[in-house]
């Protein structure tokens, strides 16, 4: 018994040396490339890290895309969910930090009671009673743990990284909604766009085959001709209706992302051409601090670290002191008179002994889920670093591509003039102009698409970026 005394003492005697049980948290480091990747027309930007990332859909200069955009912030079933998620997280803290402090609790009680007179007797010479009498008590009770080993701390500390992290995320989904909104728009109004280039194109061909069917009619084309140009018509008939079934979907997405029933929604069409905008990159490092997914795998870290130092401080001794002083009375009239004064002082601790590999078991789960958060922080930091690098090259390499689409497309109408005058001339048969007229749709088509494209992918880099960055004055690159 006195080496198990001594044994008490000891660990007692550590923990109250005000020790904080487990490692300090230490963000562990990554590898970030000094610089990216950069082709023409990039040049690196400096953005301001410290800044707001909020708006960024307001840099594409698009009225309809804002109005949509505070609709989905307001409406969005799922940021309304990350929202109350966060609004748990932050009440968790609150609660695990009222642990810091000591509770209070006031009591009463009132009761009128008969003793049995057969009770057991307390002492052989003094009879037992039965009596009735009131009872009234008023009491003050306080406890308070010791935080000897800092389980409450560590405790506290994971409490609020998770918060942290709930904020992270709601920042991210925040984020992600943005862009899938951003995204379905595009795509909308890209597909607006290339109807109207088939529209127009149906407009041009009904034209010549009216013209052809009145040089068949003279006996001047033949029923070849009448016939290739219908089959041309007929085709673009068939992939203008294809692309109005493409552009529900879109419309849909929209609809939903908004908070708003698709049976209810419409968007009309809009064939005004935007460009995206410039945006400035920094160096690689700036991700770590702007994303809010890479935040929020940092901050599960800290959370998972905190957890090892509570299984850690599962080893020492827990210390609870719980005074407690009131008056208690037959009487309710003599309840807060001095004789009816009581109070009580204890403090009770627990130490364990054995706990035949519980403790030690927890620990280990403890440390393999810190390891779990570092590898996927490391993970969501790569896979960043892959989504900017991605979204660097594609728009540099879509913006060259926009550029020989747009002399494509004036090299076809050129092409289908000269075509149509040989034709008109005698100089050619009217397959050259078939032909024309199918270059001519398909440059402008996938001039459309380009168009599109680097919509879609200014939105894909903004959130590989993780949002918003500086005043447009100081912005540059691409």
């Amino acid at each position: 018994m006195r080496g198990v005394a001594a044994a008490v003492v000891l660990v007692l005697g550590a923990g109250l040396c005000g020790c904080v049980a487990g490692p300090n948290y230490v963000r562990p480091p990554v590898e970030t490339p000094p610089a990216w990747k950069l082709e023409a027309p990039w040049r690196e930007g400096t953005p301001d890290d410290a800044a707001p990332k909020g708006a960024w859909w307001q840099r594409f200069g698009d009225a309809r895309l804002d109005a949509l955009q505070e609709q989905a912030l307001e409406r969005n079933a799922t940021l309304a969910l990350a929202s109350a998620r966060l609004g748990q997280a932050r009440a968790v803290v609150a609660s695990t930090s009222s642990s810091l402090l000591p509770s209070l609790s006031l009591g009463s009680r009132a009761a009128r009671q008969d003793t049995s007179a057969n009770r057991p007797l307390s002492s052989y010479v003094s009879p037992n009673f039965s009596t009735v009498q009131n009872d009234f008590t008023l009491l003050l009770q306080v406890s308070y743990e010791l935080d000897l080993a800092g389980r409450v701390q560590r405790t506290v500390e994971g409490a609020r990284a998770s918060a942290e992290q709930s904020a992270a995320d709601f920042e991210n989904t925040r984020l992600l909604i943005g862009t899938d909104l951003a995204s379905a728009y595009f795509n909308l109004r890209a597909t607006d766009i290339e109807i109207d280039v088939l529209m127009r194109s149906l407009a041009l061909q009904q034209r010549s085959l009216d013209f052809v069917k009145t040089r068949h009619d003279l006996g001047v084309a033949s029923g070849l001709d009448v016939a290739q140009q219908q089959a041309l018509l007929d085709n673009t008939v068939t992939q203008l209706e294809l692309l109005r079934r493409q552009r529900g979907p879109y419309e849909h997405a929209v609809a939903t992302l908004t908070g708003t029933p698709a049976p209810s929604f419409s968007l009309p069409p809009d064939i005004r051409e935007l460009t995206p905008p410039r945006i400035p990159l920094g160096v690689p490092s700036d991700v770590l601090q702007r994303r809010p997914d890479v935040a929020s795998a940092e901050r599960a870290m800290a959370a998972a670290n905190a957890q090892i130092g509570v299984a850690k401080a599962a080893y020492y001794p827990s210390i609870t002191i719980a005074p407690t002083g009131g008056f208690e009375s037959r009487s309710l009239a003599t309840l807060v008179d001095a004789p009816s004064l009581l109070w009580s002082f204890g403090a009770s601790l627990t130490q364990p002994l054995f706990s035949a590999g519980r403790l030690d078991a927890n620990l280990d789960f403890a440390r393999a889920g810190y390891d779990a958060t570092v590898a996927s922080y490391r993970r969501v930091v790569l896979t960043a670093m892959q989504e900017v690098e991605d979204g660097i090259t594609g728009l540099a390499a879509l913006e060259r591509a926009d550029a020989q689409a747009r002399t494509a497309v004036a090299t076809g109408r050129l092409v289908l003039e000269l075509a149509t005058a040989r034709y008109e001339g005698g100089a050619t048969t009217y397959l050259d102009v078939i032909v024309a007229q199918q270059a001519l749709l398909n440059a402008e088509r996938l001039a459309a698409q380009l168009s599109g494209q680097r919509l879609l992918t200014s939105v894909f880099l903004i959130k590989a970026l993780g949002g918003d960055w500086q005043t447009p004055a100081r912005v540059v690159g691409g």
